[in-house]
């Protein structure tokens, strides 16, 4: 609670009270309240309990805890890249993907003062990122913050006309900002992808189309990737996204992240999974869940 700035307190501390008088409705994110986690929460789970944290571990541990049911976490976005480092939380968290979210991203210029007294705006790294050309054309400075609706509450509590916040636009209400400028995004498909982060054993409901995202490691050998890979070409198995990232400083062994279309049991999915372990060191299924949005 000491790490939001005061104005964000009291409401931080109503969501916490309400999560915990009824957990199995609550549901985990990262940031103030106001933030676009906190928007992506209500729009994918319109009866949950928003559960304020002030970083990704905190909402990850809450459900751990069992003071959540599931967190939504951004993982990337249509302008910016990768958000969260899912690769490493999810491994070691214990949890399982069991949904994703897609949310249009609007950002507004919020503070006290009028917009031409602005000289400093305060965002999360990826909302200043996405935003920097509108920034640098009004002269703007960028100062980093952890998230974007964190940023409002400071805004409000110094008080300064020349510092304002990036943040979405209900942000302005809650920390008594005015909307200095809305929609100023560098381009109008800013889109984040989030996903819902849960305990095990949840089978995934509804009907397809299925997404699985799982990590693995090819074995040190020339080829090893392309022969990794070979199963779901050969079976007709979709890879929509892939990303390789190091794991540990050894600079030795590359690790991989994939989202691919399917789900355990179909048979042209189980024997790309089948070969890919084959030429993996390890493979690890972080979840299959419904998708948000088809691919292809």
């Amino acid at each position: 609670m000491s790490d939001y700035a005061a104005p964000a307190r009291p409401l931080v501390a109503a969501m916490t009270a309400a999560a915990a008088a009824d957990p199995g409705r609550a549901v985990a994110f990262q940031g103030a309240p106001g933030a676009n986690s906190h928007v992506a929460v209500a729009e994918a789970f319109p009866d949950g309990l928003p559960l304020p944290c002030f970083d990704f571990a905190d909402a990850i541990d809450a459900v751990k805890e069992g003071r959540a049911d599931c967190a939504v976490i951004p993982i990337e976005n249509s302008l910016h890249g990768r958000v969260a480092d899912i690769h490493f939380l999810l491994p070691e968290s214990g949890l399982v993907i069991t949904g994703e979210h897609f949310l249009p991203i609007r950002h507004a210029l919020m503070g006290l003062g009028a917009r031409d007294d602005v000289r400093e705006a305060m965002s999360h790294p990826q909302a200043l990122g996405q935003c920097r050309h509108w920034l640098r054309a009004h002269g703007i400075s960028a100062v980093t913050y952890p998230d974007t609706a964190g940023a409002a509450a400071v805004v409000a509590e110094r008080g300064d006309p020349a510092l304002a916040a990036l943040a979405p636009p209900g942000a302005a209400a809650l920390y008594g900002l005015d909307l200095l400028a809305t929609d100023i995004a560098d381009a109008g498909h800013n889109t984040t992808r989030f996903v819902t982060l849960a305990r095990g054993g949840r089978p995934p409901l509804g009907d397809g189309p299925w997404m699985t995202t799982l990590v693995f490691e090819v074995r040190n050998v020339p080829a090893a990737l392309y022969k990794a890979l070979g199963g779901f070409a050969t079976n007709g198995v979709n890879m929509s996204k892939l990303e390789s990232y190091q794991h540990g400083a050894s600079f030795a062994a590359t690790e991989f992240y994939a989202d691919v279309t399917g789900r355990p049991g179909e048979p042209a999915f189980d024997h790309a999974i089948e070969e890919l372990g084959f030429h993996s060191k390890r493979v690890r299924l972080l979840g299959t869940y419904r998708q948000a949005r088809e691919r292809g």
